[in-house]
């Protein structure tokens, strides 16, 4: 059988967070009641007229220098013509002629180290309203909420070669794009979306194959099973003698399988022409100095210097700063309680586990670093044992609650007065003859179970090493006698 390489470009639309839309004022908040978020601008009423907002310019060109592109710095809109119920104006704003950024690169991890994918360019463009189809009336309905809200198209190269390497491109674009604060690319709702064009052809070949392009892809998962089945599908036809048909191929998840939605269009089908309302829009050296001079250290330049500042693994580093908002928490703990390993411990440990108990999403926790710090401090000086100090890091993780007022308000501080201890121990050890009998037999690993008894009898609040002294004494006493 004749090997085949696979030949992926991706066109990844990212809904940006600006609090109003691209030509108007509408808000962008999510979730609304249908058709709330508009006016005559977003639903296309003959007369009304854009006005570009600046703020999607300015996350446009953030995005395009974390992506190293070179900026056009006369760039303008077009307007992209088609037909459908979602799109009021019976057009897109878009950039074909002259996008804002272009021939930039982003780097992937690969099996020899790192891979370039290019970055052909970054379009600004607005989202189109969204269809509801509701199968008991049997009708579709409207809702223009969306249409309006501003989006960056990054469009690669054909560079990628596998469903790996897309999703590797597409993680390391997102983390990125939420760095920068720039969308919060939530997939589920579809403020960050993948089509993929993808073709085949045989190894070794420099020719490209035809490619079909598969839209609907709404998770990694998807993507991945949308990449393997459509491979197959190709290189099934032309073992067969068949053509690859030029086409839009929708991607059912449920199915896992693709069906044809329509012939693939090319740019003459939209009958592109400058848009006449919107000037074009003049980008100067100072603007995009200014812009470049806010951009945040991104990860792999933090991930990079953990290790030389904190003391703590690559692979922790990774870790820790795949969120911006656990980066940025991590070092203000770290530079409060002055170790960069116990930080990274509670952050790895205790608030990821939390995450995804709860979850949530990373770059939403909110808890104070000054708070973790201060816990920290109260678990090293042994004011709370680390049982006691994970559970207030659940109450500081949910509410930020100051640990030392919690401790004090809920009598949660370590008890290491000997004679208390003392007393616990003297209980302990004659409720429980047969494992005084075992440790006096030699088999030492009992003092795990008496330690966990004076904790119960002490309701958590025993100091460990102090109660382990005292119970190892009174034992040896009873091994002499």
């Amino acid at each position: 059988m004749k090997q085949y390489e696979t030949v992926i470009g991706l066109e990844v639309h990212v809904e940006l967070s600006t609090k109003t839309k691209i030509f108007c004022g509408c808000s962008t908040e999510f979730g609304a009641a249908p058709n709330t978020h508009t006016c005559p601008v977003c639903t296309g009423m003959p007369g009304s007229l854009p006005v570009l907002n600046r703020q999607v310019v300015e996350y446009a060109l953030a995005a395009g220098l974390a992506m190293n592109c070179q900026v056009n710095q006369r760039c303008k809109f077009d307007r992209k013509n088609y037909f459908y119920p979602d799109n009021p104006q019976n057009y897109q704003i878009s950039q074909l002629y002259s996008p804002i950024c272009h021939d930039g690169w982003v780097e992937i991890p690969s099996g020899e180290g790192k891979k370039r994918i290019r970055i052909h360019e970054i379009h600004m463009e607005e989202d189109a309203g969204k269809l509801i189809h509701d199968e008991w009336e049997d009708c579709s309905l409207v809702d223009y909420n969306r249409s309006g809200v501003p989006l960056i198209e990054i469009v690669t190269e054909p560079d990628l070669r596998s469903a790996q390497e897309v999703i590797d491109f597409l993680d390391t674009l997102r983390t990125t794009i939420r760095y920068l604060g720039v969308s919060d690319c939530r997939l589920q709702e579809g403020s960050m979306r993948a089509d993929v064009n993808l073709s085949v052809r045989e190894a070794g070949s420099s020719l490209f194959g035809t490619r079909t392009e598969m839209k609907n892809l709404n998770s990694f998962k998807a993507i991945a099973h949308a990449i393997e089945g459509e491979r197959d599908r190709q290189i099934e036809l032309l073992e067969e003698g068949k053509p690859v048909i030029q086409e839009t191929r929708r991607w059912d998840d449920n199915k896992e399988s693709s069906y044809a939605m329509r012939s693939k269009e090319d740019a003459k089908d939209y009958r592109y022409f400058p848009d006449p309302d919107l000037p074009p829009v003049v980008i100067s050296d100072s603007w995009i100095e200014a812009v470049r001079l806010r951009q945040p250290a991104l990860r792999g330049e933090r991930a990079a210097r953990y290790p030389r500042q904190y003391g703590i693994s690559e692979e922790d580093a990774w870790t820790i700063t795949e969120s911006r908002n656990l980066a940025d928490i991590f070092e203000e703990t770290a530079k409060l309680c002055g170790s960069g390993k116990k930080a990274a411990n509670w952050i790895i440990g205790e608030t990821l586990r939390l995450v995804k108990e709860r979850e949530a999403d990373p770059d939403q926790v909110r808890f104070t670093p000054a708070h973790l710090a201060a816990l920290i401090q109260a678990a090293e000086e042994g004011t709370v044992n680390n049982r006691t100090a994970k559970e207030i890091f659940e109450k500081i993780f949910d509410e930020d609650v100051e640990p030392m007022e919690y401790i004090s308000a809920n009598d949660l501080a370590t008890v290491a007065d000997s004679s208390v201890l003392e007393e616990a121990a003297d209980r302990v050890i004659q409720a429980n003859p047969g494992s005084v009998e075992e440790y006096l037999g030699g088999k030492e690993k009992v003092m795990g179970f008496f330690l966990g008894q004076i904790m119960k009898e002490m309701k958590g609040k025993a100091d460990p090493k102090a109660a382990q002294k005292i119970v190892k004494q009174k034992l040896e006493e009873r091994k002499k006698s």
